[in-house]
């Protein structure tokens, strides 16, 4: 049973779903409507973690680019970083060799929130 959940704001969740299956590799869970058909809150999976998608104001500031919201552990590094390319993330940090021996890359989503991937798994 998962204890923590990270959350991530975007002003257009329902894009931002698509963009994170697309692009992350994230699949739903569940999506919650609000009244005006609007996603109120969304769960998405990646392997046996999840994330949860909520509204984000459009005042809201971008996150700056040291500002790693998340880490995902990926088996591959290399083939999940082209895949975001592809698919449009912006790579704030290309595919790099850590010291304690994980492989890392970093980059934006769509609406800038900054995410790490990596093999380390803790």
């Amino acid at each position: 049973m998962r204890t923590i959940y990270p959350v991530f704001r975007y002003t257009d969740p329902r894009a931002a779903i698509a963009w994170l299956d697309a692009a992350f590799g994230f699949r739903v869970h569940a999506v919650h409507e609000a009244p005006d058909g609007s996603v109120a809150h969304a769960e998405l999976l990646f392997d046996d973690g999840m994330v949860m998608i909520g509204r984000r104001p459009d005042t809201a500031p971008r996150p700056a680019d040291d500002d790693y919201a998340v880490y995902v552990a990926v088996d591959d590094v290399d083939a999940h970083h082209d895949r975001a390319r592809t698919a449009g993330a912006e790579v704030v940090r290309p595919p790099f060799d850590t010291d304690y021996g994980s492989r890392d890359y970093v980059a934006r989503d769509l609406e800038g929130n900054v995410w790490s991937f990596g093999t380390y798994r803790a």
